[in-house]
C-alpha cells in the first residue's frame, strides 16, 4: 500500500511541478473566474433580486466552466512529447496514474475555487460562515467528484480530433446531481443555516465522489489501452 500511494504522489508530484512551470492553466482558469464574475456582477438587476441569492448557484457554474478549461489539457502535453506512452509502457498501475492525476487536478483546481469563493464574495456581497469548514468540505468533496469524472473523460476525449469541444458534451449531463446537490448545500450555508440542515445533500456528494473515483479507477485502464 505505501508503494502504490508513492507512485500516486509521484505521478501527481510530477504533473504538479510542469503546472507550476508553466503555469498555463492556472493562469488561464484564473482568469476566467475573474473576467465572469465581473460579468455576471454586470448582468444581475440588483433592483429585482439580490445577487447573494444567485451566488451559490453561479459559484457552482463558474467551478465547472472553469475546471473543464484545465481538465481538456490534462493529457495534451503528454500527448505532444510523447509521453504518456513512456507512462503506459512503466510499471505503474493504471488506477495509481488516474488517481495521481484526479489528485494533481483537484490541488489546481481547489485554488481556482478558493479564489472564485473569494471573487464572488467581494463583488456579491457572500458572507462566508464564521466556521468556514462545512462550506470547505463540500466544496471539497464536490470538486474532488468533478475532477474524478473530468480526468476520467478527459482520458477519452485526448485521442480525438474534437478534444475539447467534446469533453463538456459528454460531461455535463453526469454533472446535473453535482451541480444539484453542491449549489443546495453551498446556499444553506451561506445563507447562515446549520451544518446540521445540509448533511442530506453532503451525503449524497460524497457518495457521488465516491462512486466517480471508483468507476474512474475501474474503467481507465480500458481507455489509455485503447
Amino acid at each position: 500500500m505505501t508503494a502504490y500511494l508513492r507512485l500516486v504522489l509521484l505521478i501527481a508530484g510530477k504533473d504538479l511541478r510542469v503546472e507550476f512551470r508553466t503555469r498555463e492553466r492556472v493562469a488561464a482558469m484564473g482568469a476566467f473566474v475573474v473576467l465572469t464574475a465581473i460579468l455576471f456582477n454586470y448582468a444581475v438587476d440588483r433592483t429585482v433580486i439580490h445577487p447573494r441569492e444567485l451566488a451559490a448557484g453561479l459559484i457552482w457554474i463558474v467551478i465547472v466552466l472553469a475546471g473543464l478549461l484545465g481538465l481538456g489539457r490534462t493529457f495534451e502535453l503528454e500527448k505532444e512529447d510523447g509521453a504518456l506512452q513512456g507512462l503506459l509502457v512503466a510499471p505503474v498501475p493504471r488506477d495509481a496514474l488516474y488517481l495521481g492525476k484526479v489528485l494533481s487536478n483537484s490541488v489546481i483546481l481547489l485554488a481556482v475555487v478558493g479564489l472564485t469563493v473569494g471573487v464572488f464574495a467581494f463583488f456579491f456581497q457572500v458572507t462566508i460562515p464564521g466556521n468556514p469548514l462545512p462550506l470547505a468540505g463540500v466544496l471539497l468533496t464536490g470538486t474532488v467528484g468533478f475532477v474524478a469524472l473530468g480526468t476520467l473523460f478527459s482520458g477519452i476525449t485526448a485521442g480525438t480530433r474534437m478534444g475539447e469541444t467534446l469533453l463538456p458534451l459528454l460531461l455535463f449531463p453526469l454533472l446535473v446531481p453535482l451541480i444539484t446537490f453542491g449549489a443546495a448545500s453551498t446556499a444553506h450555508l451561506l445563507a447562515g443555516f446549520p451544518p446540521g440542515e445540509s448533511a442530506y445533500t453532503l451525503r449524497i456528494l460524497i457518495a457521488f465522489t465516491l462512486v466517480a473515483l471508483t468507476a474512474g479507477a475501474g474503467l481507465f485502464r480500458f481507455i489509455v489501452e485503447d
